[in-house]
């Protein structure tokens, strides 16, 4: 016989898992489905991790208003999760004369979207806060309520602290279709069985037209995935400190030079309609595009300090605005639709769904409790997920205590980015286990240096089939069909 759950949320990235948490807070069970072997592996995965001031969504939109709400609780989600967030602010840099009317259309913008810290600051002053900046530079839109996260960590953060809340995460587990009871949705069939629920919530992504569809809702509305493509540098090469927008343009916010939590400064993204939504591949045509673009911002850019360059693909979508007399039309949906009943649809979190995300959470808590839900709160509701040691952040003296608890905390495995052995394993047995390479990549941030793997792989190959009891031809990169090893290669009979 099936579980039951009062909810089950469609869709293990950001947005999805920052729906789980913030539904663990009130009683009832809740489960959340991912069809890959761990959370954020979808948009959430690559992305260039800006949280928006909210400059930049067309005024009276559900994205401008979810952008603007969403950035005011990321430095509580922040504190209460334990990721890394800076509010570093961010620049809309005009170059030549021709481009600083556009300064004005954003900052008009960002008045009528409630956007606090802005101002329109001359060349001269860009060029003193951002020494590699062009010296065409004519000025920019300064926006004090910018940030940089890390997205891996957030949406691994949030999953967890929904878990220890008692929330349920299945990954490897597809949506199929909906198991129905007249108009009314009572749950869902994946590949690993039914399971029935009192709500289904859509934070699909790239594929919540497909979940909509079979909900028969929204026949019209269809996702194209906008791919954007990057460049990462190596840290010790490569400092910008300063989070660089060009002025945008009609294919969107354009091709940005930024800096990282972790240090790095990467380049992106191109924004090309294209028809898969799973070719994450990068081209050549896309990265010259990428790299002229960024060295408009930076001249002094040199491809020899390039150490990666990825792709990701964002859920545009063709939702029309609700607001009378706006005519726009990639606007977010998010509603509980009349046509089916035990149904939340989210459609078109394309950028800002990050910035957005914990606004977009509780706009979800909003229209549950609109159409009946008590949701009352749970006494025991702890909002904090403790940090966990991260060796390359610590002092000497910290370390050493560190090791003299668990000597695993000494031995490097990865030397690019020092992480080490007891940090590994605590991420294999956390509440939310890393069972892949890429797992652990994302939690830990290894493999992400010069050598990107080089050395640490056959390491992590080990570390994990000793943890997780299995054999080493089991181990993956990113899940099933992505293994390291075919064969032993020695005592091979035959």
């Amino acid at each position: 016989m099936q579980e039951k759950y009062d909810f089950i949320i469609i869709g293990g990235g950001v947005v999805g898992c920052i729906i789980a948490r913030t539904l663990s807070r009130y009683e009832g069970k809740a489960l959340l489905i991912e069809k890959q072997a761990d959370v954020c592996m979808g948009t959430t995965a690559a992305n260039t991790a800006i949280v928006h001031a909210g400059y930049d969504p067309l005024p009276n939109t559900l994205k401008a208003r979810m952008n603007v709400k969403g950035n005011a609780m990321w430095d509580q989600l922040a504190g209460e999760l334990n990721f890394a967030f800076e509010r570093r602010g961010d620049f809309v840099v005009a170059v030549g004369e021709d481009e600083l009317p556009a300064l004005d259309v954003l900052m008009t913008q960002a008045k009528k979207n409630g956007v606090p810290g802005c101002a329109i600051l001359s060349g001269p002053e860009v060029r003193r806060r951002e020494k590699n900046i062009t010296p065409e530079t004519s000025g920019a839109l300064w926006a004090s309520t910018g940030g940089i996260c890390d997205p891996f960590a957030v949406t691994v953060a949030a999953a967890e602290n929904a878990v220890m809340n008692g929330a349920e995460i299945k990954l490897n587990t597809e949506f199929k279709e909906f198991i129905m009871d007249g108009s009314r949705i009572i749950g869902i069939k994946t590949n690993r069985g039914d399971f029935f629920s009192r709500w289904v919530i859509n934070a699909a992504g790239l594929f919540s037209d497909f979940v909509m569809h079979q909900a028969g809702v929204r026949p019209e509305f269809i996702i194209k995935p906008r791919k954007g493509e990057y460049f990462v540098f190596d840290q010790a090469d490569v400092q910008i400190d300063n989070v660089l927008f060009p002025v945008p343009s009609e294919k969107g916010k354009g091709i940005l030079v930024t800096a990282t939590v972790h240090g790095n400064t990467i380049l992106g993204p191109n924004a090309n309609i294209i028809q898969d939504k799973t070719d994450t591949s990068t081209t050549l045509a896309g990265m010259e595009e990428i790299w002229s673009g960024a060295r408009k911002l930076i001249p002094s850019l040199s491809k020899k300090h390039v150490i990666a360059t990825f792709a990701g693909l964002r859920p545009m979508g063709n939702a029309p605005c609700k607001t009378p007399g706006v005519n726009y039309n990639a606007d977010y949906i998010i509603e509980i639709p009349k046509e089916v009943q035990g149904f939340v649809n989210l459609g078109g979190i394309e950028s800002p769904g990050l910035a957005s995300s914990p606004a977009i959470a509780q706009e979800v808590v909003d229209l549950l409790k609109d159409a009946g839900e008590e949701l009352r709160v749970k006494k025991d509701w702890d909002p904090i997920r403790p940090a966990r040691p991260r060796f390359r952040e610590m002092s000497q003296k910290d370390r050493k205590l560190l090791v003299d608890m668990d000597p695993r905390y000494g031995r490097i495995i990865c030397r690019c980015e020092n992480v080490t052995e007891g940090e590994i394993i605590a991420e294999i047995h956390a509440p939310l286990p890393a069972t892949t390479y890429d797992a652990i990549k994302r939690r830990t941030w290894l493999g992400t240096g010069r050598c990107q793997g080089g050395f640490d792989t056959p390491r992590i190959v080990e570390i994990l089939a000793r943890e997780l009891g299995v054999s080493p031809l089991e181990i993956t990169k990113l899940g099933k069909g992505s293994e390291f090893l075919l064969r032993p290669t020695k005592n091979v009979e035959g």
